[in-house]
């Protein structure tokens, strides 16, 4: 009977050792060996193989899968590389091996997801899934209606347009945004374009994870959230070109509503005001939801460590 081949940055993800896009540059720089050989990217491995990174062999994973939510403090790098001072991983210091699902600036603080399933991140940081991320942000000067429009109605930045996004004023200089892309550094270089700097950026939710531990924390997450997590993000593409980035189009495309949700009579984005009188501490609003509307995810805290 054949044996299953797999491609090599798969093979290295589901070691738990890094996310697949992590494999590419290692693969990329040289620093992964398959049986002593540097190899090229595509290529294939079996389960006889002997892969290597950096000179130390790796091998499938044979254990427990470990999901967090860590509530990164300004001025961690989100990054495995221990090299770099104030990296993510030695900063949780967790007994076994984890990598962090996508990125949070340096400067910004807040919710990031942890884990060693290199397949569950190739899933969740396809943007064109269109999986929810929230952000508290505060900016240098006070807000207006039109900078709230905007903002929702999309930006150009990084020869592309932002894609339409929720956006509520909380404050005289705070507001709320929900994105379904992560092009870098994305909400500070929209700011920028609008004439506005940011001087603070909080994630707080992922999907159906909402931040709930302090600074410097992080819990496991509850069966209840994986499950519900699972389900979001069963929709999304598990093929081996997945794990390839794509361009964003530069058409500025809204994200699709969920089934059963009334559609817009305009063809802006959805820009609202909020109501000061709640403050920052509001609940998570999502597209079919108003604000202040009991969540639906099921969310339930848990535990938190360090």
């Amino acid at each position: 009977m054949e044996q299953e081949l797999k491609r090599l940055n798969k093979f290295i993800s589901e070691t738990g050792y890094c996310s697949r896009r992590e494999a590419d540059k290692l693969i990329e720089e040289g620093r992964v060996t398959l049986n002593g050989v540097v190899p090229e990217m595509g290529t294939k491995v079996s389960p006889d193989d002997e892969v290597r990174v950096d000179g130390k062999l790796i091998s499938e994973k044979r254990g427990k899968q470990i999901y967090l939510a860590f509530h990164k403090p300004v001025g961690i790098e989100c990054t495995t590389n221990l090299d770099v001072k104030n990296n993510i991983v030695d900063y949780i210091n967790y007994p076994s091996r984890i990598f962090p699902i996508g990125r949070l600036d340096k400067a910004s603080e807040g919710l990031i997801l942890m884990t060693n399933d290199g397949d569950i991140v190739n899933k969740i940081l396809r943007a064109r899934n269109n999986h929810e991320k929230e952000y508290i942000v505060t900016v240098n000067k006070p807000i207006t209606d039109r900078f709230i429009q905007r903002m929702g109605n999309g930006v150009p930045i990084l020869d592309t347009i932002t894609r339409k996004c929720l956006v509520e004023q909380v404050s005289k200089y705070v507001f709320r945004i929900i994105l379904t892309q992560g092009l870098n550094r994305q909400i500070r270089r929209m700011c920028e374009y609008l004439g506005y700097e940011v001087t603070a950026l909080k994630r707080i939710r992922i999907i159906n994870i909402s931040l709930d531990v302090p600074v410097g924390r992080y819990r496991e997450l509850t069966a209840a959230e994986m499950n519900e997590m699972n389900r979001l993000i069963e929709p999304s593409s598990k093929t081996e070109e997945a794990s390839l980035p794509k361009p964003e189009s530069p058409r500025n495309t809204p994200p699709k509503k969920p089934s059963g949700t009334p559609r817009s009579n305009s063809g802006t984005g959805t820009t609202k005001r909020f109501d000061n009188n709640r403050g920052s501490n509001a609940k998570p609003f999502s597209r079919d939801s108003k604000p202040g509307a009991p969540r639906k995810d099921g969310f339930k805290g848990g535990s938190s460590k360090r």
